[in-house]
This record gives C-alpha cells, structure tokens and sequence, in this order.
C-alpha cells in the first residue's frame, strides 16, 4: 500500500505573502498560523476498521507555526505508481495542496482578528520531503525509508517573519509604526515514531526548530519546541494534537514587543523595555486539527480539514503594554479548508 505522510498548516499571511515564503516552523518561529498534519500511509496491512495503508505521517503530528506564521501540516499520498513495490527503496512520491481561511490576531499578542486566506504545498521526491508551513519553506535532507516506523528529520527552513507589518487594528499599537518583513533562516530537526499508544498506526513526534534573522530586522533568533500526537480513527477520519513553546532572544524582544519614548509619546502606551532584557519564554501554545476524507479514504481525493489553536503570551512579553494595555494574553487561531493529493 501506499505509504503516506500529510500535513496541512494554514498561514496566516495573504496568498501573495504565502507563495513568497511558505512554511512555518515547527511550533516554532512563528507565532500566528496554524499547523495541521494529516495521516500518513504505511505500506503494511491494517487491523479490521481501518485501511490498509492508513498511519499518520511520520512527519505528520499536529503542530503550530507561530508568528505572522507558526502552526504546522499534510495530507495523503496517491495510489501506487508504475514500479513494484518490491523495488521500491524510499517512502513513495506524492504532493499535497490545500487551501482554506484562517482567522488569527492582528499582530502577535492583540485582543482584535483579521480573517485571511490561507493555502499549503507539501510533497515527497526520492525521499526528500519538503513543506511549507505558515510563512515557512522547510526540505527534510535525510530520506524516508519505506515501511520504517522511527524517523529522523533534519533539515533547513527559512521563514518570513510579517507580524506587526500591516493590518493593525489597534491604534496606539499602529501608531507605534509597522515593522519591516524580517527573514530568518535556520534548521529543524525531530524523530517521530509510529505505533506507540492506540495502535501499530498511532503517531508521536517532536520536533525543535531554530532560527535566525538574517535580514537585519529583529537581529535575533527563536527556538521552538514541539510535541504532537495523531492518530487515524477509521480509514476517512484522523485527529491530531499538539503542544509548543517559542524561546525569544534578546533583539526579537526588544523589535517587538519594547515601547521606547519616541514610541510613547506617539501611542500613548507607557514606556516598556522589559522584553528585550534578556532571552525569554515568550508563549505557548496547544491545538487541535483533524481530517475527513470526501471521497471516504483519506489516502486519495479531497480532504476536508480543521483546527483550533489556543496560545498564551508569558513572561516579559504578556507584561508588554501592546499585550497587557492594547492586546491581551490569550490569543486564538482557527481555520479550515479542503485540502488534494496527487
């Protein structure tokens, strides 16, 4: 059967923004999309109820990309091509669409929400998979084996980075000034295991993603943590979970989230410099997403997808007065959509 690893991750950027850098880092740099992974198929037999083939992928575990971005995923993989599967070595071909809406804050941190599309792009070639991810693009270097249960991913990601670029709702936080387009680069890396809790086809995964502006922007870096658990719950369902935490340098901190007395006495908010003291833990976040397959076997056809997303802003940054004064703590994501694999 065919192997199949899918993911689906709504940015929460416009499409033009997306098609420009896509992909989100694994809960990880960004701090405003929404990650969604779809099942996998391996290529053993299923246990009566589900499919034959039907498993999460191994990079499949709900996740989050963060930031104009972090919420993370896929979708399925097609039936099997010309060649035997005897003389198949690697995880097979597939590429996956999706499109849909999201709704997210108007900045990272903010109490009011702008609603915008979204879309992700995530395919396998000889092993290689590569993803986009909210506002990230992110290759796997090390192949996929057929039929292997723990998988080891590692690879390079770059992210656009657009909170508080545009679309601003709350006007002192606007008259504060837009940010520029940050872009960071950096690597992922994680190992998921497939068969661990429910069944042979359950999947677990973590997953760390590190970045670094390159731009010139924030001048810093964000490390980002990630677990997450799916699983197939009939050959047409799947549900996944996930939970992260960002890690902020000093610089991001400071970019941000610090108010300087120019910025003050132009908002009107007090003067702040607390978030760019020192390296912090900046947010968390947990989610939900799942999939429903249309055409009643997720390995194939349409996919309906979903999520939700809960965060909250900790530390130096909830004490921020765009946070604490202009925004608030809480900060929600949703989305869905229908998502393709060819």
């Amino acid at each position: 059967m065919p192997d199949l690893t899918s993911f689906f991750r709504f940015a929460a950027v416009p499409l033009a923004a997306a098609v420009a850098a896509i992909a989100a880092v694994p809960a990880a740099a960004q701090d405003m999309a929404l990650p969604y992974d779809l099942p996998v198929m391996p290529e053993t037999t299923i246990s009566p109820g589900i499919a034959q083939g039907l498993l999460p992928d191994a990079d499949a575990p709900v996740r989050f990309v963060q930031d104009s971005g972090d919420i993370d995923e896929n979708i399925l993989l097609p039936a099997q091509g010309p060649h035997s599967e005897d003389d198949r070595k690697y995880a097979r071909d597939y590429f996956a669409i999706a499109g849909g809406v999201i709704t997210v804050p108007s900045y990272n941190g903010s109490d009011e929400r702008n609603v915008l599309p979204a879309f992700y792009f995530r395919g396998r070639y000889k092993g290689f998979a590569f993803s986009t991810r909210g506002t990230n693009f992110q290759v796997d270097l090390i192949r996929q084996k057929r039929g292997q249960k723990t998988d080891i991913k590692f690879g390079p990601i770059i992210n656009l980075r657009s909170d508080r670029t545009g679309r601003i709702k709350d006007a002192q936080v606007e008259a504060l000034g837009d940010r520029k387009l940050a872009v960071e680069a950096g690597i992922s890396a994680g190992v998921t295991h497939t068969g661990v809790v429910t069944s042979g086809y359950d999947q677990v995964g973590i997953r760390l993603v590190a970045l670094k502006d390159i731009s010139g922007r924030h001048g810093s870096w964000v490390v980002s943590p990630t677990i997450d658990y799916g699983t197939p719950l009939s050959k047409r369902a799947y549900i996944g979970v996930s939970a992260s935490m960002n890690v902020y340098g000093k610089g991001f901190g400071r970019y941000y989230f610090d108010v300087d007395p120019v910025g003050s006495a132009a908002s009107g908010l007090p003067v702040y410099s607390g978030a760019g003291r020192k390296a912090t833990l900046g947010k968390y976040t947990i989610g939900l997403a799942g999939a429903y397959g249309l055409s009643g076997d997720l390995r194939k056809g349409f996919v309906l997808i979903g999520g939700a997303q809960y965060g909250r802003m900790t530390s130096r940054f909830a004490d921020s007065p765009i946070v604490d004064i202009a925004g608030s703590k809480n900060q929600w994501l949703a989305g869905g959509g229908v998502a393709y694999q060819f």
